[in-house]
């Protein structure tokens, strides 16, 4: 058995190195070749127990390419842009490329190909920080303890690696905001590459894993929160939407779904009517109007009870009927009809903010207000309350046995971006 578990190791290891080698393939001009799957991966060794489960292309994948993010992997898969040469067609010579799921079950000889651009991730992309950079990032921070760290993230920077994403936060945050740590803070929630706002990262495995239970349960037990004024975790989001709600205020329930548009080469979420179906998920958001306009622009404030990818835009755009200013993915239709953007500048204060301002990994926070003929997204996580881990961690033995509903709560807040702030004072003129 030893002996079989060493081979096993052996063949593992070879497989991450062959990765490393370049082969000349008819098919790899625009393609990156993973070694073959060999006779002894038809089993995986996972701490040290064999197992005669079959090899997937998941699998395979993530056993070659560890350096790969698996948000990243799964998201390949998912736009179905990973591709397979069966063995038996790489012995006919004839080079046929087709598409592979994630689930699909492997043979001795089959090659995995994934996109050329995830090249970009074999070189560490946050070794090379230039000073102003890591000010730039440390400016960020809105709190810091011994076991979370929470940033304000600009909108226009991605929270995660993935194809051709040069600088992402998590790199950018793992090169910068160590503090002495020996461990680098690790991401516990997302927000969208175009979204603003509270950012919350672990700063130990063991704060990482309480705050990782914290959100999926908020999620799993959302119905339980409809109606309750003090929950273990809360977090309350301003949006800038074109139109009114009917209701100044109220609770979207509706489940989500995804669909996979332009022929494989992207997705986007929708509202299911049947919640029975396996891809469904159940969505619910409570919101309330915070202001209106005179120019048909609306503040709201949106509380998502459940943390589903594009909830808030997709539940503002197909059930409120009020598209998020500047989200032109799920508001294309609405924008158009809406018109141009041009309203009377407002003389204040903040006149400073509206000049160019160059900002490190290519941010410009001022631009993108509705002033101006193109809106970027008004969508910024304003507030959160959560538990106080730190101070829960210390008098406990193990994160199993914190009792968060007696915790003293940590309410955090982050201020607009500029764009934001300005069309604030735009609509409030």
């Amino acid at each position: 058995m030893r002996a079989a578990q060493s081979m096993m190791l052996r063949a593992l290891r070879s497989g991450q190195r062959q990765f490393s080698v370049a082969v000349t393939r008819p098919w790899e001009d625009k393609w990156l070749t993973l070694p073959p799957v060999s006779a002894s991966s038809s089993a995986s060794v996972e701490l040290n127990q064999l197992s005669s489960t079959p090899t997937t292309a998941l699998k395979w994948v993530v056993r070659c390419c560890p350096h790969l993010p698996r948000a990243l992997v799964h998201k390949l898969f998912r736009l179905r842009q990973v591709r397979i040469h069966p063995a038996t067609v790489i012995q006919q010579q004839t080079f046929k490329r087709v598409r592979v799921a994630a689930k699909d079950t492997l043979n001795t000889g089959d090659r995995i190909l994934l996109p050329q651009s995830v090249k970009v991730k074999q070189t560490p992309t946050h070794s090379h920080l230039t000073p102003q950079q890591i000010n730039f990032i440390r400016t960020l921070v809105i709190y810091k303890d011994p076991a979370i760290l929470v940033l304000n993230k600009p909108p226009g920077m991605p929270v995660q690696g993935g194809i051709n994403i040069k600088r992402s936060l998590d790199a950018v945050a793992a090169a910068s905001l160590n503090y002495g740590y020996s461990q680098p803070p690790r991401l516990v929630h997302r927000l969208d590459r175009d979204c603003s706002g509270i950012l919350v990262m672990g700063r130990t495995h063991t704060s990482t894993t309480v705050l990782h239970s914290i959100f999926r349960e908020k999620t799993s037990r959302a119905s339980d929160d409809i109606g309750k004024e003090k929950r273990i975790l809360q977090r309350r989001y301003w949006a800038l939407v074109l139109g009114c709600p009917r209701r100044p205020k109220g609770l979207v329930t509706a489940s989500l779904g995804k669909v996979v548009v332009d022929n494989g080469r992207s997705d986007r979420i929708t509202i299911v009517d049947n919640s029975t179906l396996m891809s469904s998920q159940h969505a619910i958001t409570e919101y309330r109007v915070i202001a209106s306009s005179s120019q048909g622009y609306t503040w709201l404030e949106l509380t998502p009870l459940t943390g589903r990818k594009h909830q808030l835009r997709v539940h503002c755009a197909e059930v409120l009927g009020t598209p998020i200013v500047g989200d032109y993915k799920y508001g294309w239709q609405a924008h158009r009809k809406w018109g141009h953007f041009d309203l009377p500048n407002v003389e204040d204060s903040r006149e400073e903010l509206l000049n160019e301002e160059k900002l490190p990994f290519g941010l410009n926070l001022n631009k993108g207000s509705i002033s101006e003929n193109h809106p970027r997204l008004h969508l910024h996580c304003k507030q959160m309350v959560l538990p106080n881990i730190s101070q829960a961690l210390q008098n406990v033995q193990s994160a199993s046995s914190c009792d968060l509903s007696l915790v003293e709560e940590l309410e955090l807040v982050a201020d607009l971006p500029p764009y934001m702030q300005r069309s604030w004072d735009v609509t409030n003129y």
